[in-house]
């Protein structure tokens, strides 16, 4: 397997992401789109999730594709991205057709970044207008790093972010992650330049400085985010619950049925806890969709494909590993920040 050109989900060919943030607000929106609708499914494995329409993906549900998909920042008051991409869609004349009217279904989930040092003191909602702005700027490609819905992330002791990484399979199948990181948990072992997820890196896309020589690891370092997050609100206490998560999106061109999604998104999660010491937390909302954008004769051949479901759900739990060690290297500086960025703490950079 080798990553694709771009090295980026819209590597999946008519995939689109968009991003819209607000440094001040310190939040933002990314949003994924296609072409045309395409099947989709989720699993969450987090103990504190925020989501959207996320029911209507159960294999069982009647509802066969969607629309768009969203991560947003902005814990609760992020679900109101969906509703600004929804409009959107509407005026595009996207949607299920219901008679004369069109439904867009757009699925989403959010991260908690309300204690980063934002400005959170806005009177109206701001995230349907950043959900319709990412929309409006979806393209195959997108910025990393510090933009869209990782603008605010943190991880247990350097900044998060928004990550992307691609694989192209020997049969040409091609699986890429997108990611919001803002895990409970942390990314890098002890003393915070090695990735967890080093052992999969290709080339030096997260920094190339290979795996931790060291062994023998059991007790997590104190976590920098909560510590910060303590000061900030002058609390004695602050309980885990809600104020996390790790949110993703998989996708592959493969021809996949609703429930094969599903199996995909499971499997990703294990890509989650590669990169992620600790990962699904009570803590965390830890959750991954997952998508197949190919059309419908495409899978109404699918019997007729030497396809390796096996091989797909590997190549998306490395994909996303890959991806949430970039969201934490690319991520950038910004005034106010409560936590360093890895790239500030390690000479050599991506």
């Amino acid at each position: 397997m080798t990553p694709g050109r771009k090295n980026l989900i819209t590597d999946v060919a008519s995939l689109r992401v968009g991003n819209a943030q607000d440094q001040n607000l310190k939040s933002g929106t990314t949003v994924l789109t296609a072409d045309r609708p395409f099947t989709a499914a989720v699993h969450v494995m987090g103990g504190a999730p925020g989501t959207r329409e996320t029911d209507l993906l159960a294999p069982d549900k009647s509802v066969t594709q969607v629309d768009a998909l969203v991560l947003s920042g902005g814990s609760a008051f992020g679900l109101d991205a969906c509703s600004g991409v929804v409009a959107g869609l509407r005026d595009a004349g996207r949607g299920f057709a219901v008679g004369p009217a069109r439904v867009p279904i757009v699925p989403g989930a959010i991260l908690f970044d309300l204690l980063n040092g934002g400005d959170k003191a806005w009177r109206e909602n701001p995230y349907a207008a950043l959900g319709r702005s990412a929309l409006e700027e979806a393209s195959d490609q997108f910025d990393l790093g510090t933009v869209g819905a990782g603008t605010g992330a943190l991880a247990a002791r350097v900044k998060g972010g928004l990550g992307s990484a691609s694989f192209v399979l020997p049969s040409g199948v091609t699986v890429g992650a997108l990611v919001a990181a803002n895990p409970l948990g942390s990314v890098t072992t002890p003393g915070d330049r090695h990735f967890w997820a080093a052992p999969f890196e290709i080339g030096n896309e997260f920094g190339g400085l290979g795996a931790d020589p060291r062994s023998g690891f059991a007790t997590p370092e104190p976590s920098l985010k909560i510590a910060a997050m303590l000061d900030l609100a002058a609390a004695s206490t602050l309980p885990a619950e809600g104020s996390n998560t790790t949110i993703a999106i998989v996708a592959t061109d493969a021809p996949l049925t609703k429930s094969q999604c599903q199996r995909l998104a499971i499997a990703a999660h294990d890509g989650i806890a590669r990169a992620i010491v600790p990962a699904h937390s009570p803590g965390d909302g830890d959750l991954v969709f997952a998508l197949s954008t190919a059309d419908e004769a495409q899978e109404q051949e699918q019997n007729d494909l030497q396809m390796d479901l096996g091989e797909l759900c590997h190549a998306a739990a490395l994909s996303l590993s890959r991806a949430i060690a970039r969201s934490v290297a690319l991520a950038t500086p910004e005034p106010g920040d409560l936590l360093p960025c890895w790239q500030e703490q390690n000479a050599k950079t991506p």
